[in-house]
């Protein structure tokens, strides 16, 4: 590699780190700001009142995931009506759409429950302006200094992720309270994180930990190696093997990981296909508050 073009290496290589930094800004009032300049105005200018709640609608689903009109409105104290009225609203603007909720086992009589799920318009509320600079530098790194670039920068980027969460997650026992800090930190950073225990879906069990906002799905939809570097840090500061069965990079609703609880983390976890394991994701059914 020339001299020139170490310098251009090292030089995209410190815009990536400024541009893909985890936001620790990312707060629920910064956030909900976004939403509303998103919603387009109707003709009759509403209060706004009516536009916070809207948001505030909006990022619940965000970070719950896939929910209920009965949950949501619980959750934030409003009656049916008035969370029918926002919802409707947040439809017609494209921001969230209905599924019809995943069951597992046997359903009763009945059909089944409808829940709200934020878009990829939704989501791109809560995402960083710089997506299209931050791809445009790991495109020009993986031409220049190959693929392997591209993999050792994400490894240097979540190094300080491990840095900050590691004393956090290293102080609790259990391996349920080591993931729950995990969630926590995350949440912290602007992931909307949850944790608890897996689905009891077929004979593996072990923990699941949910993030229900990317900052930078955008950006590992084309680098993969970011969401693997990812995994790979959560086996290390877990101690236990660790798989991704779904991220919202590749068109999942949440960025989902399972933690089986066997043996000691190897420093390379697996990233595997949901369709290749036992467990299903949360993504389509309500997440972990069901």
């Amino acid at each position: 590699m020339t001299w020139c073009r170490t310098v251009r290496v090292i030089y995209v290589t410190m815009i990536l780190r400024k541009l893909l930094r985890r936001p620790g800004h990312l707060s629920y009032t910064h956030v909900v700001k976004n939403v509303r300049g998103l919603v387009a105005e109707p003709r009759a200018p509403q209060p706004s009142a009516e536009r916070s709640t809207r948001g505030q609608v909006a990022r619940l689903i965000l970070e719950v995931g896939p929910s209920t009109a009965a949950t949501l409105g619980g959750r934030l104290g409003l009656t049916p009506a008035a969370i029918r009225r926002h919802l409707d609203s947040l439809i017609a603007e494209g921001l969230i759409e209905t599924r019809t909720a995943r069951t597992y086992g046997n359903r009763g009589r009945g059909r089944p429950a409808k829940v709200f799920v934020i878009t990829d318009a939704g989501r791109s509320a809560f995402e960083h302006a710089y997506d299209d600079l931050a791809t445009s530098a790991l495109r020009f790194l993986a031409e220049t200094a190959g693929t392997e670039a591209v993999a050792e920068f994400a490894r240097r980027q979540v190094a300080d992720l491990e840095h900050r969460y590691g004393p956090e997650v290293a102080q609790n026992g259990t391996l349920a309270e080591r993931v729950q800090a995990l969630a926590e930190a995350l949440s912290a950073d602007g992931y909307a994180a949850s944790a608890g225990p897996a689905p009891a879906i077929g004979p593996a069990g072990g923990e699941e930990l949910c993030q229900h906002h990317c900052p930078v799905a955008h950006v590992a939809a084309e680098f993969p190696q970011l969401c693997e570097a990812e995994t790979e840090a959560f086996g290390r500061l877990l101690g236990t093997p660790v798989q991704r069965l779904a991220t919202i990079a590749h068109g999942d609703g949440i960025c989902t990981t399972h933690v089986t609880g066997h043996g000691k983390a190897s420093g390379a976890s697996e990233v595997v296909p949901a369709d290749a394991l036992p467990i299903q994701s949360t993504a389509e059914s309500g997440g972990l508050l069901t």
